[in-house]
């Protein structure tokens, strides 16, 4: 079974690509960690997660999740990540994680995709996106056929830059960079509430005809990309930018 989260698209994309190879379930992870749905789940083949990349390690939010979830049947479980970059020691992190739950790691694969950060990098162009999805997919292909076959995905060669940045930095990146102190929508916003229906911590909502941002944010951009206006900033740094969906589906 395959569990995805995603923002803008690249995870959702990899994960029901991975699916098609495989002939595998693909589940979006979307509702049960919005509703807080800790519902056991059982699967009788291997489990892959699909996730994007945040500060070089899974999302806090899926990660809490899959804490508090019971996985039946198979034991065995794949991760799959989407980057902008780089994955960093992600792994050290979910074979932890892993050892906690008695699930038996399979491995962690690197899928770079467009960047989607637009909080802090450039968001790439709609022609340079389909670009960088396109030299991805050799590696996509790569990964579903180790896990089809039932083999570890390989190693990553982990340099000390990487430590440092899945422990250190991504230890510091949500108290110093994860909140939604800087979002705020501009005269564009039509008051179509498509930002409080894509955000995964219920942390939208609609005062005074403009959308209003609690304090629970994790910075997955589906509010800012996803805007049919664009009328949605983070601070100065989104002006001028293009907003990122994946420009490919399944």
């Amino acid at each position: 079974m395959i569990l995805y989260f995603s923002g803008t698209g690249n995870s959702e994309y990899t994960a029901r690509r991975i699916g098609k190879e495989i002939d595998d379930e693909v589940i979006n992870l979307f509702d049960k960690i919005r509703n807080r749905d800790y519902s056991d789940m059982k699967s009788e083949r291997p489990w892959v997660i699909v996730v994007p990349a945040y500060a070089w390690r899974i999302p806090r939010i899926v990660s809490d999740w899959l804490e508090k979830i019971n996985f039946s049947g198979n034991r065995e479980i794949y991760f799959v990540m989407t980057c902008g970059g780089s994955i960093g020691n992600a792994g050290k992190y979910l074979e932890t994680l892993c050892a906690k739950k008695n699930m038996n790691y399979r491995g962690c694969a690197e899928i770079v995709m467009p960047e989607n950060y637009i909080a802090l990098f450039s968001t790439p162009a709609k022609d340079k996106a389909l670009q960088i999805m396109n030299q991805s997919e050799n590696i996509i292909d790569r990964t579903a056929l180790h896990i089809k076959n039932g083999d570890k995905l390989p190693k990553r060669e982990i340099s000390f830059g990487d430590k440092v940045n899945s422990g250190i930095i991504n230890d510091l990146f949500y108290p110093v960079f994860v909140h939604a102190k800087k979002f705020y929508a501009t005269e564009s916003c039509i008051s179509c509430g498509k930002c409080v229906t894509v955000c995964p911590l219920k942390n939208i909502s609609i005062e005074n005809g403009k959308p209003k941002w609690g304090d629970n944010c994790t910075h997955c951009m589906a509010c800012i990309c996803k805007c049919p206006k664009e009328a949605i900033e983070y601070g100065k740094h989104s002006k001028g930018l293009p907003r990122y969906i994946c420009p490919k589906q399944i």
